[in-house]
């Protein structure tokens, strides 16, 4: 047979395959009726379980071609049916009120806390958030958290990840404690240096001061010093402010450039990080849930059930409606043996059709659900 035959024959399987699939759906949409009238969970797990097991006894040695068509299958119909669902759920009622307090300009004036001191990233983060605002810094991220909790401050600033050294965890399990919400992120190129009082040597370091995460990111070029001793401290701009308050010509700071001017240090290395290619993301967060206009990105936190496939579930949500996720990291639950919660990051409106259908099927069928916010990155 030749191959303009075989298309043709492909063809009308296709538009046959497509007529059935449309009466799929339809079917879909009575059984969505039925839940919905007798206030039934969408998944029916025995159900797909038996029809799956049915396709793949019939279909011999393509079982596995089978299987995967009619997982595909359920999670489209799923998805179908979370759009005409009416139970209500926790991620809409916020997604409600976050859109009805947002506006079509983000803020450009208030109080924003900020942990460290002047010169730290965090400031440069606020300042490109919020041009106008006032800072109030403060010494952990804990207290940034209670500084928006407590009214204080209308946002909070904290960095979220780092290209070369990965997760601020301890900032996603204060988002997740405290439900907070993000409503902006932004996204700096960050320049480490090492920073001491004028005259100081290389030769003359005998400790080096820096925040964990600046620390994490300068490792190749500390691991090659002898007998000097790396401490960890709050922040880049503290090392710096402490090295030059101290007056100790042996001690250093890993520190940003704007720190040697602001703290009257020089630079003795401007070389010492792993990577060129290094950004921070820093997350706005505010205590009650807002969206702005323009926000094209989405945050969760979730877990699913400890079993096979269950991760794969979650992803053909956002395959099924062709959304680019952007972010899935993996994170081991405190005190659980090989349980895990998993931060992930969308590049999708709660606006756009399927999209709130979709993250109210993930908060039914997951074990932990927490919808972070919708926001833009500046």
């Amino acid at each position: 047979m030749e191959l303009s035959e075989i298309r043709k024959h492909i063809d009308e399987v296709d538009d046959q395959l497509l007529q059935l699939f449309l009466q799929r759906m339809d079917l879909a949409d009575q059984v969505a009726a039925y839940k919905n009238e007798h206030h039934l969970p969408i998944l029916n797990r025995e159900r797909e379980r038996a029809v799956l097991a049915k396709v793949t006894e019939q279909a011999g040695e393509r079982e596995r071609y089978a299987y995967h068509l009619f997982s595909t299958l359920f999670e489209l119909a799923r998805s179908r049916q979370a759009e005409l669902i009416s139970a209500p759920t926790r991620v809409a009622a916020q997604v409600k009120a976050s859109l009805e307090a947002g506006s079509a300009v983000f803020p450009q004036t208030g109080l924003i806390a900020c942990q460290g001191v002047e010169g730290a990233n965090s400031q440069a983060a606020c300042d490109r958030l919020l041009p106008r605002g006032n800072i109030v810094y403060v010494k952990t991220f804990e207290a940034v958290v209670a500084a928006v909790e407590s009214g204080l401050c209308k946002f909070g600033v904290l960095p979220i990840e780092n290209s070369s050294n990965g997760s601020v965890r301890a900032v996603y399990e204060l988002l997740q404690d405290h439900r907070l919400s993000v409503v902006r992120s932004t996204r700096l190129c960050i320049r480490h240096e090492l920073l001491a009082l004028p005259g100081v040597k290389m030769s003359d370091i005998t400790e080096i001061y820096s925040h964990e995460q600046a620390i994490g990111q300068c490792g190749k070029f500390l691991a090659g010093l002898n007998g000097v001793r790396v401490i960890p401290c709050d922040n880049t701009a503290v090392a710096a402010k402490m090295v030059s308050e101290s007056g100790n010509r042996h001690a250093a700071a890993i520190s940003s450039h704007a720190c040697a001017e602001l703290y009257g240090l020089t630079c003795i290395n401007d070389a010492i990080q792993d990577s060129d290619n290094n950004y921070t993301r820093f997350f706005c967060i505010s205590k009650d849930p807002v969206i702005y206009a323009g926000a094209n990105r989405i945050s969760l936190i979730l877990a699913c059930n400890n079993r096979p496939g269950a991760l794969y579930e979650i992803l053909s949500k956002l395959a099924a409606l062709n959304i680019n996720m952007t972010k899935l990291e993996s994170c081991p639950v405190s005190g659980r043996n090989f349980e895990f919660i998993f931060f992930l990051e969308l590049e999708a409106s709660v606006q756009e059709p399927g999209v709130l259908p979709m993250l109210e099927e993930l908060e039914r069928s997951c074990a932990d659900f927490n919808f972070l916010g919708s926001y833009a990155e500046v």
